[in-house]
């Protein structure tokens, strides 16, 4: 397998996690079929902000809305080909950095294909939940903890490993993964009920 995906320790700290099962991932149809009253009606009215053309409502966990972005279809069939559709559907709260599929092509050719196979469900775990913490993280605790640190904040994550958050010129959070590799946040602070998710161009990848 390509250098890039060689992963060392594969599984290491996913016990943070719950146990999970394999369930199907909820179709958009199914979404949108869903009704809502009372509290969920107010949460959802407060102008959700649109992730792949589609609104990411407060109210909704973070796999019911991302099933509905046009931009995190490889991130959906990853989740559910590395048994984690469960795990990020429950109450967290989580912090997910969600790689679009534009991030996902950028991996060498073959790569996501190799990952999604049964026999490699353990390195796909420990790549996906490289990009969870187990807790809420919006933009601005983000961006105080960088200035707090001098401009470079350790953020441990759930597969055990630690990626780096700063700032670049433009004002943008950056996270820098053990490779070196640099993934920008793109679209911050999408509110789920179990969480946030924060957008970002490059899938970041552990220690080898």
């Amino acid at each position: 397998m390509n250098s890039l995906i060689k992963i060392l320790g594969a599984g290491v700290a996913l016990a943070t996690l719950a146990a999970c099962t394999n369930h199907d991932v909820p179709t958009r149809s199914a979404m949108a079929g869903d009704s809502m009253t009372g509290e969920s009606m107010q949460m959802a009215s407060a102008e959700p902000k649109m992730v792949g053309g589609a609104p990411m409502y407060p109210n909704k966990n973070i796999i019911e809305n991302a099933v509905n972005s046009a931009d995190h279809e490889t991130l959906v069939a990853a989740v559910q080909a590395a048994d984690l559709v469960d795990t990020l559907q429950g109450e967290g709260p989580f912090t997910v950095f969600a790689p679009t599929d534009a991030a996902f092509a950028q991996l060498p050719d073959g790569t996501v294909e190799t990952l999604l196979k049964p026999e490699n469900k353990a390195q796909l775990q420990q790549i996906l939940t490289y990009h969870v913490v187990p807790t809420e993280a919006m933009s601005g605790a983000i961006s105080q903890m960088i200035a707090d640190d001098g401009g470079a904040h350790p953020v441990p994550t759930v597969a055990g490993g630690t990626l780096i958050a700063k700032k670049d010129g433009m004002g943008n959070i950056t996270l820098t993964d053990e490779q070196g590799r640099s993934a920008k946040v793109t679209i911050a602070d999408v509110k789920q009920s179990n969480g946030v998710i924060h957008v970002v161009d490059t899938v970041l990848l552990p220690a080898q």
